[in-house]
């Protein structure tokens, strides 16, 4: 009685072992599967306070050659009087000709006054107001060709300069703009901050985005492109079969676009609570000129062949996204 029992319950532990096994090493990789991610991230800028420009007088020529600044010395304003009426001719007309300039340069300088225009540029303080704008998109896996979107703005984008980090901006929005079926979720906002303070707010903000990649696979900053080696090939057919690799992977679902903008001004997005939303967001962001760019960053996950982000890893790193 006592070996038939033995034998009835061996195959019964056998299944039990195999079972524990399974779980055992799913349960020991499934960490390591969810912080397997790779990034991607095209960035740059300055926060350093623009310079304005040496305001230079305005200079005339008087007749005979040679150039002399307004208020300075040789044929200057005040020696423009004793002129007055002196022998009428070249003296008289002279001095009407230079009052003529003078006055056509007031009168042009009170317009450019009075419609809020200066001679030279704006002038900036550690107070000056600058907004920094998180935007983000959760888009359908399918969305592959945005991927190859992302990678070839990256390997090719100049970074260096207020024009190539706009273009860049601009080129992100419009990639997503061209995939709307794809979206799913999204969310974002405005910071306010003083221009002595702006820096840390959005390097607080990249480092919150990219401490949620494992490994920063493609970047372009500043003009320094950096690439991973290439993963290996994908499994073959057989083991994508492997109840085990099934468990600890999972299916890749999600795509996720971070765009960071921090911009000289006061900049407003609207709530992101519809695909209206987001579309006109991304038309802001992507419109931005270059000369109130300070910085940008654009950060995609995942980046590399073959990665994946499953449902349980969106809910878990980006749980403020909203269903658009």
């Amino acid at each position: 009685m006592h070996k038939k029992l033995q034998l009835a319950i061996k195959p019964l532990l056998k299944t039990f072992f195999i079972l524990s096994l399974v779980l055992t090493l799913a349960l020991g990789h499934a960490d390591g599967a969810l912080a397997a991610r790779s990034g991607g991230r095209i960035g740059g800028g300055s926060f350093r306070m623009p310079s304005s420009r040496t305001y230079t007088p305005r200079t005339y020529a008087p007749p005979g050659g040679g150039y002399a600044p307004y208020g300075g010395g040789g044929f200057g304003f005040p020696f423009l009087i004793p002129f007055w009426g002196i022998g009428g001719g070249f003296g008289g007309l002279f001095t009407i000709l230079i009052f003529m300039a003078i006055a056509n340069f007031l009168l042009q300088t009170f317009r450019r006054i009075s419609s809020g225009e200066t001679t030279d540029e704006v002038g900036y303080s550690n107070n000056s107001p600058v907004s920094v704008t998180r935007l983000q998109v959760g888009l359908l896996a399918q969305a592959r060709d945005l991927q190859t979107e992302l990678n070839h703005i990256a390997e090719t984008a100049d970074t260096n300069s207020p024009e190539g980090r706009a273009e860049v901006l601009q080129e992100a929005s419009l990639a997503l703009l061209r995939h709307p079926e794809y979206w799913v979720y999204a969310g974002g906002g405005v910071q306010q901050a003083k221009l002595n303070s702006a820096e840390s707010q959005f390097n607080r903000l990249s480092l919150a985005e990219r401490s949620k990649f494992s490994e920063e696979t493609l970047s372009n900053v500043n003009n320094q492109l950096k690439a991973a080696l290439a993963q290996e090939a994908l499994p073959a057919a057989d083991e994508l079969d492997n109840p085990t690799r099934l468990i600890t992977e999972g299916p890749g679902e999600y795509i996720i676009v971070t765009l960071l903008a921090a911009t000289l001004g006061k900049l407003q997005i609207p709530a992101i609570n519809s695909a209206d939303d987001l579309k006109q967001a991304l038309r802001q962001i992507g419109g931005l000129p270059s000369d109130q760019l300070l910085a940008i960053e654009v950060l995609w996950t995942p980046q590399a062949e073959g990665d994946t982000l499953t449902s349980d890893d969106l809910f878990a790193e980006y749980p403020d996204l909203k269903l658009v």
